[in-house]
């Protein structure tokens, strides 16, 4: 799923700029695989979250003008039926015992 590639992607974005070698934006997304639009994009939208994300021409680098960090988190785990029917009111839609919990929480 594309989701999780985000996801990654967004992480191991934090940890670089983090320690504060990322490269150039040009190396960056060709170690990432994306296109540098692409890049730029993931970067703004961090920005628009709240991320304090700078870039220093001299050393080459992103990195964070405060102290920051975002870890993106899935978690999935099997449910009972009590816990099933907790979460959802009382209805299942999954089939017994299949039923999943998709947890998603944003560390700042």
């Amino acid at each position: 799923m594309k989701v999780f590639i985000y996801i990654e992607r967004i992480n191991w974005l934090d940890e670089l700029i983090q320690q504060r070698r990322t490269g150039t934006p040009k190396e960056l997304a060709r170690r990432f695989g994306i296109s540098c639009s692409r890049l730029y994009r993931i970067i703004d939208y961090m920005k628009g979250m709240g991320a304090p994300i700078a870039y220093d021409r001299k050393l080459r680098t992103y990195y964070y003008t405060s102290l920051y960090s975002i870890q993106i988190k899935i978690e999935v785990q099997e449910l009972n039926d009590a816990e099933s029917e907790k979460i959802l009111g009382g209805s299942c839609f999954l089939s017994k015992g299949r039923s999943l919990l998709f947890l998603c929480a944003e560390r700042k």
